[in-house]
C-alpha cells in the first residue's frame, strides 16, 4: 500500500514578527581553536567573548530583574558555536540536579535552555537543553504560528552536540558546543540568527530569560528572540545523517533446519537548504521506539495514541490540522499499523520532504507498506 499525503500552509502571522520582536542582541567572539569543554569555564578564551548577563524573571515576578546572576559567553571557530554558562547561586548547596537520562523532562532539576534560530525565519528553532550534571535534552520548534498554543514541536529531534557541567561552590558552570552542520547553517559570511537563552531554578520557581520574557511569550516565542551577531566566517554546514542498521537471528527448532534470517534497513536525513529537509527511510526499524501505554476503552470512540516513531516524528507540526480536540485531518499513526487488528505492517521505504520558501510552509510525505494478510 503507498500512501502520500501533501500539506501547505501560509502565514502572515510569523513574517510580521520582525515587528515586535525584543530587539536583544548578542555578540559572538571568533577563536582560532575550540575551547576546553570539561564544564568550567577556566580556559582563557571564554574571557574574549562579552557576557550576556541582562536576564529578566517570567516567573513567579513578571518583568523583574533575575534574583540570581547568570553570564552566558559566545564563541564560534569555522565549525562550531560554544556556549560558556556561569549560573551563580547564593545557595549552591541547593542546586538540584538528578536527572542523568538524555531527552527526559528536566523540569524537576535546575536547567538551562538554548534557542537558536539559525534560519533567521522567526518561525522555527533548534532548542538544546542542560542540567547541572550536564544531561542533554533537546527538541526542535517547527512552526510558530501564533500563540503558544499554536507552536508545533519536535521532542523526538536529537541532534549532535556536546556538553559538560559541574556543580561549584558559587553556583554550576557549563560548556556547551554546536557543530553548525547541526544548525543546518546555509551562509558562510555574516550570519545572523535568531537567539534565546533560558535559565530555570527549581527550588524557587523562577523562569528567567533573556529575551521574551512576558508570561504571553516563553523560550519558545521564536518571533520574539532576540539576535545572534558577529559570526563573519563559519563553515557553512549541510546537515548529512546516515543511521544504517543490521539484524541477524538464529533459529533452531527440533526436526528442523537452523535458521539465519537476516535484514537490514538505512535511514538518511539531508538539509537540502537550512529550510528544507529530505528524510529517506528503507526497510524500516521501529524496535528502539516507545513502547504504547496500555489504555482501556470503555467507550465506543476510538483511543487516541500518540506517534512516537521517529521518522514521522521529524517536523510532524507541517502536517497537523487540528480539526478540534484531538481530531486530525491526517494522522501519521495509520501508516504501518493495521486499522483493524493494531498489528505492526512493515514498511518497504518512505520520503518526507518539508520546508519553507518565503511565507509558505510545505511538506510532502509517501510511504510504501508491504501486504499484510487480507490487506493489500
Amino acid at each position: 500500500m503507498t500512501v502520500l499525503f501533501l500539506a501547505c500552509t501560509n502565514s502572515a502571522w510569523a513574517q510580521s514578527g520582525k515587528n515586535w520582536q525584543s530587539g536583544q542582541k548578542a555578540q559572538a567572539s571568533a577563536v582560532e581553536h575550540a575551547p576546553k569543554l570539561d564544564g568550567t569555564l577556566d580556559d582563557p578564551l571564554w574571557q574574549s567573548a562579552k557576557p550576556i548577563a541582562d536576564f529578566r524573571q517570567r516567573e513567579p515576578q513578571e518583568g523583574e530583574p533575575a534574583s540570581e546572576r547568570t553570564e552566558v559567553r559566545i564563541l564560534y571557530t569555522r565549525h562550531a558555536v560554544y556556549f560558556g554558562i556561569h549560573c551563580y547561586d547564593s545557595e549552591a548547596a541547593q542546586i538540584i540536579a538528578t536527572e542523568l537520562r538524555r531527552d527526559i523532562s528536566q523540569n524537576l532539576d535546575d536547567h538551562f535552555e538554548i534557542l537558536i534560530d539559525s534560519d533567521h525565519d522567526r518561525r522555527g528553532a533548534y532548542v538544546f537543553e542542560v542540567n547541572p550534571l550536564g544531561t542533554q535534552s533537546d527538541g526542535l520548534i517547527v512552526d510558530e504560528q501564533g500563540s503558544l498554543e499554536d507552536v508545533a514541536s519536535d521532542s523526538g529531534w536529537d541532534g549532535v552536540w556536546t556538553s559538560e557541567a559541574r556543580i561549584t561552590a558559587d553556583g554550576s558552570t557549563a560548556a556547551i558546543e554546536i557543530p553548525s552542520t547541526t544548525l543546518n547553517i546555509k551562509k558562510s559570511q555574516d550570519v545572523v540568527g535568531g537567539l534565546n537563552l533560558k535559565r530555570f531554578i527549581r527550588r524557587k520557581n523562577e523562569e528567567d530569560l533573556w529575551a521574551a520574557y512576558r508570561r504571553t511569550y516563553g523560550l519558545i516565542k521564536v518571533s520574539e528572540a532576540g539576535e545572534l551577531t558577529g559570526i563573519t566566517d563559519i563553515g557553512s554546514g549541510r546537515l548529512f545523517t546516515v543511521k544504517p542498521y543490521g539484524l541477524a537471528q538464529y533459529d533452531k527448532r527440533s526436526r528442523q533446519n537452523t535458521a539465519f534470517p537476516l535484514t537490514g534497513g538505512l535511514d538518511v536525513k539531508y538539509g537540502i537548504r537550512s529550510n528544507i529537509i529530505l528524510n529517506l527511510t528503507g526497510n524500516t526499524d521501529f524496535s528502539a521506539t516507545d513502547v504504547d501505554q496500555q489504555q482501556f476503552n470503555l467507550t465506543p470512540f476510538p483511543i487516541f495514541i500518540p506517534e512516537k516513531r521517529q521518522f514521522f516524528l521529524e517536523n510532524t507540526g507541517i502536517f497537523d490540522f487540528n480539526l478540534g480536540e484531538q481530531d486530525k485531518l491526517f494522522f501519521s499513526r495509520q501508516i504501518g499499523i493495521d486499522s483493524v487488528t493494531g498489528n505492526q505492517v512493515p514498511i518497504n521505504g518512505g520520503a518526507k520532504l518539508t520546508g519553507s520558501v518565503g511565507r509558505w510552509r510545505f511538506g510532502g510525505l509517501e510511504g510504501d507498506t508491504r501486504s499484510s494478510g487480507a490487506d493489500p
